[in-house]
This record gives structure tokens, C-alpha cells and sequence, in this order.
């Protein structure tokens, strides 16, 4: 209710992150890699994957020129059924560190009875919650994204890696990186673009060149908070490569009758008790269930 407040209502639609092109193409495990060598996710061989790009809020018909939230979605199918799935943010940090501080940012950006929004009350509220800052900071510095295959993704929620018989589980953030690199617009390069460029950008993209992400795990230690995703770990943390993402074709329907759960995760894998990934499984199966029955 908050996003259509804040958005529009419009019928059928993600409520979030409304706007989007789907993809599709493949996992090329990482068969090296020591920490997770016992995973399904990468002893399976060469795995099906769907993607979702998109912008972030709640209008379909978003203009793509603009600064701010990137969003993705993606699904990996293993051969007994299982699914994996991971989504991630252009942002390195969320915008609170659990749902209620979230949804009190947000509900400062609401325009009054007079459809007038007051940029003093979202001042106030961002000193006061100091776990909204990083965000914030984020989207001030934020460049128009090139496209979606230069834009890197990330996780932002902790989950956890190991057996029961491992002495010590893995604790790790998941990171998408593009292999054609991060790329940005000035303000002046977008305008010069049409409001809605990047499905068609991605296409020719995928027509004309290999586009590939690499999946890394950003391996945290002991003292990298857990369950808060409003705090970036350091920059010096080691990561581990997953795999190779290779998008083979963009467009079509193939997105539409999935949920981007991240909490649907395959065998070994756990997730953290982070508020807000836990919100995320209740939020998202309300939005799927009133999108697919056209409200």
C-alpha cells in the first residue's frame, strides 16, 4: 500500500521495481572454488538461469535517464527442481537497517492532502536514523547506469554456506559484477536518450558481444555485522567466484510467473535472520499474488 501511495496504483504490475526486461541464458559454475565445492549450485554442470532487470519504485513506466535504483532478479534451476535465487540493488547499503525504519523513510516522501511533499520532514528523519545515511549518501553521488549489462549488483544480505559437519559455516554477501565493466552516463548523455532505452540497449548488447556477470561470494569476517544491511562491509574482503551468469537472450514472458524470493535458496545455504530478507518472502509473495490476479 505504501509503494501505490506512493507510486500510483496500477494494475497487474511488480509493486516494486515495475518497470523491467527479462532474460535469459545460463550458470557456468565455478568447479575450483574450495569454500562451496560440495554445493548442488556448482556440481551440477552448466545451470539454467532467468533474469530480471529493472528500475526501481513502482511505475511501469519509469524514465530510464534518470539517476537512482537498479534492480535484479535472478533464478537458477537445478536438475532435481531445486531452485536458487538472488536479488541485489545498484546500492551498496539498504535504506534502514530493519522494515520500520524503511517504511518511516519512505512514508516521510509522501505528499500531504495538498499532493505537496515536504523535503524538511524527510531531513529530519534521515539525522535521526542514522542507518538511513549511507542510502542516501549513495543516491546524491549516483549516475545514470549505461545499461543494464554495465551495472553492478548487490546483494546486500548475509546468508551462510557449510554441512553439518563443517566446524564453521561460511558467512557471505552475494555480489554480481559485469564483465564488460561498470559504466555511467552524465546527466547531459541521458537526455540526450529516449525515456525507455535500456531494454533495446541490452538486446543489442547480447546481438553484438558476449554479456556476462561474474557471481562472486564476498566472504565476511567475524566482526562484518549479519542482520544489517543499512552497513557495507569493508572493501577488502576476499571474494570468491561462483560462477560465470551469460545472457543469451533478452525480451518475452519468461519472468512473469516468477517470484524473486530470496529466500528460496538451494541445499547448503542459509539465510541470515536480517529483518529486513526475512520481510522480503512476506512483501513479495503479497505483490505476486495481486499481480497475477490483475490487481
Amino acid at each position: 500500500q505504501l509503494f501505490e501511495k506512493l507510486n500510483g496504483k496500477y494494475l497487474g504490475v511488480r509493486k516494486a521495481h515495475a518497470s523491467g526486461v527479462c532474460a535469459v541464458g545460463e550458470f557456468q559454475p565455478n568447479t575450483q572454488s574450495e569454500l562451496f565445492k560440495s554445493a548442488p549450485l556448482l556440481t551440477n554442470g552448466v545451470l539454467p538461469v532467468t533474469l530480471r532487470f529493472s528500475m526501481g519504485g513502482g511505475n511501469p513506466m519509469a524514465d530510464e535517464r534518470t539517476t537512482g535504483t537498479r534492480g535484479m532478479g535472478m533464478q537458477i534451476n537445478l536438475p532435481d527442481g531445486a531452485r536458487h535465487i538472488f536479488t541485489g540493488n545498484n546500492f551498496p547499503v539498504f535504506a534502514g537497517k530493519d522494515p520500520e525504519t524503511f517504511f518511516g523513510f519512505l512514508s516521510t516522501l509522501l505528499p500531504d492532502e495538498n499532493g505537496k511533499r515536504d523535503p524538511k520532514k524527510t531531513q529530519v528523519y534521515i539525522k535521526n536514523n542514522p542507518s538511513v545515511q549511507a542510502n542516501v549518501a549513495w543516491n546524491a553521488q549516483a549516475k545514470t547506469p549505461t545499461s543494464f549489462a554495465n551495472t553492478e549488483f548487490f546483494g546486500l544480505h548475509t546468508f551462510f554456506y557449510g554441512t553439518g559437519t563443517d566446524p564453521e559455516q561460511v558467512k557471505f554477501r552475494w555480489q554480481l559484477t559485469p564483465d564488460l565493466g561498470v559504466k555511467t552516463l552524465s546527466k547531459e548523455q541521458a537526455q540526450q536518450l529516449k525515456p525507455a532505452f535500456l531494454a533495446d540497449k541490452l538486446t543489442n548488447q547480447i546481438n553484438q558481444d558476449t554479456v556476462s556477470f561474474t557471481l562472486n561470494a564476498v566472504i565476511g569476517e567475524a566482526q562484518d555485522v549479519v542482520n544489517d544491511p543499512s552497513v557495507q562491509w569493508p572493501s577488502d574482503r576476499v571474494q570468491v567466484a561462483l560462477g560465470k551468469v551469460v545472457l543469451k537472450q533478452s525480451g518475452g514472458d519468461a519472468c512473469t510467473p516468477i517470484n524473486f524470493d530470496p529466500n528460496v535458496i538451494s541445499q547448503g545455504f542459509k539465510a541470515s535472520d536480517d529483518p529486513v530478507l526475512k520481510m522480503r518472502s512476506m512483501a513479495y509473495a503479497i505483490s505476486f499474488g495481486k499481480r497475477l490476479s490483475g490487481q
